[in-house]
């Protein structure tokens, strides 16, 4: 795995343009990969929900100041009720924000923040707005983009019965760049009936673009990955048998002490880890 960091775990240090400084401290902390968050990007950004954008020639400048770490581009959109345009502006510049900052091997990671009912069993209980997915996966494939939905108001398992239902209304080539990001916590704390990591478990490599680490003790979310409701020791040993070697980045909450605790969940999941 690719340790990482995503830029609203620094929401507390984030001020004007200097983001580039806060990549820089990640990186000396440990972070391999890093994923970039709209709303928490400072000067690289302007506007707000459906009025934002990146600032493209911003963050050019600054993945050319890494040239050897890894980025991609993260959006909080309502992308499972049909309400993002393949075609709209917010969608393409966040697509043209993922190529700027992702190099050789672009990326989006989409989540949508609107509350769900409950999560859906089987294909046939997926909307067909959420289907809209399709359309988006096709659009970012169609410029090389490798596009990810993270699991938030719906399971781990739901989200993998999407993109394999959007995956057949795709080419090939293109339903191998459409795949999940989990994060096995956030489905602890709105689901917590269901077995996360056994959804994880469930996810086939080729499906894993990226993993999130967190933790929370008694439902609520802790600034710092180590023992709680999560278990991070099972998580390791999944992603490791199944030979996960793609970002996995710390989403641990914003914090005067962002960079402590990012240090310390490194270390914390590095010694569970079998090459730790």
């Amino acid at each position: 795995m690719k340790i990482g960091a995503i830029s609203n775990s620094w929401g507390v240090q984030i001020d004007g343009d200097n983001l580039p400084d806060l990549v820089s401290e990640a990186q000396s902390r440990g972070a391999q990969h890093i994923e970039l968050r709209q709303t928490f990007l400072g000067g690289f950004e302007t506007g707000a929900e459906d009025e934002w954008r990146p600032v493209i020639d911003k963050l050019r400048s600054m993945a050319n100041e890494f040239p050897d770490l890894p980025f991609n581009m993260a959006v909080a959109v309502p992308c499972l009720s049909g309400g993002v345009a393949s075609d709209g502006e917010l969608f393409q510049q966040a697509l043209e924000a993922a190529k700027v900052v992702g190099g050789d091997d672009p990326h989006l990671r989409l989540v949508d923040p609107t509350p769900q009912e409950r999560s859906w069993e089987s294909r046939s209980k997926i909307p067909e707005a959420a289907m809209s997915l399709a359309g988006l996966a096709e659009a970012a494939a169609a410029q090389g983009i490798t596009l990810s939905i993270e699991n938030s108001g719906q399971s781990v398992g739901a989200l993998k019965l999407l993109v394999e239902a959007c995956q057949e209304r795709l080419s090939a080539d293109s339903g191998k760049l459409l795949g999940l990001c989990v994060d096995p916590t956030n489905q602890v704390l709105r689901q917590p009936e269901t077995d996360a990591l056994g959804d994880l478990d469930a996810v086939p490599l080729d499906m894993l673009k990226i993993v999130h680490f967190k933790q929370a003790r008694g439902g609520q979310a802790i600034p710092t990955v180590d023992g709680g409701d999560m278990d991070c020791a099972r998580m390791v040993r999944i992603l490791e048998a199944k030979g996960y070697a793609g970002p996995a980045i710390f989403e641990i909450p914003s914090h005067e002490d962002a960079f402590e605790n990012l240090s310390s969940s490194f270390a914390y999941v590095e010694r569970l880890s079998s090459g730790g």
